[in-house]
């Protein structure tokens, strides 16, 4: 589904119709949040998949991703079991996160991807700040396109409540997380 059907970046025609996978090996899933009031720990999760169906329209394009809880990595094994707990992802009972598109539309130069994002088996409507990188061909002669997308969401919107209160005010944890895409995609 698409709300605007007029592409404003003429490099997106470079873009063809067809499926497109994410390429895990040049590609990041990662999330930025608050910690202690003062400073943003960042992390990234591992083992993901996605798949991009483009349509004729790149405005009416598809996307479908899967994300492992478990390959969640903050450089800190202690913090990253913390988060797989109940606490937070709930890794055992919840172990993957899914994201499904649910529109694309052109802002200025930029696009608006739409989402139904799931986390903790609870879904909400997600919209990203999504730029097109362009369509490459590698040395291989594989074609590769990129795309660079940001969200943010309340953690709590999705039942991660656990926070620690601070002795000087405020808490440990954020409760907004900035969402951090970096996909390479190769065409099928």
């Amino acid at each position: 589904m698409s709300t605007a059907t007029t592409n404003p970046n003429p490099a997106l025609a470079a873009l063809t119709a067809g499926t497109w996978t994410v390429d895990p090996s040049h590609s990041m899933v990662g999330f930025v949040v608050r910690h202690l009031m003062v400073a943003k720990v960042r992390g990234r999760f591992t083992d993901f998949a996605g798949t991009i169906t483009v349509g004729d329209n790149p405005l009416e394009s598809k996307v479908e991703a899967v994300v492992q809880v478990a390959s969640i990595t903050t450089n800190d094994e202690g913090r990253d079991g913390h988060l797989q707990s109940a606490d937070f992802f709930e890794a055992e009972a919840h172990p993957t996160m899914s994201l499904v598109s649910t529109g694309i539309e052109a802002r200025g130069a930029d696009y608006v991807l739409h989402t139904e994002l799931t986390i903790r088996g609870i879904t909400r409507s997600i919209d990203f700040d999504l730029e097109f990188e362009g369509v490459a061909q590698d040395p291989w002669g594989n074609t590769k396109a990129g795309f660079t997308a940001e969200g943010e969401i309340n953690r709590k919107d999705f039942g991660m409540e656990w926070n620690a209160a601070l002795e000087t005010g405020g808490v440990l944890v954020g409760d907004k997380v900035k969402i951090v895409l970096e996909i390479e995609a190769l065409k099928a």
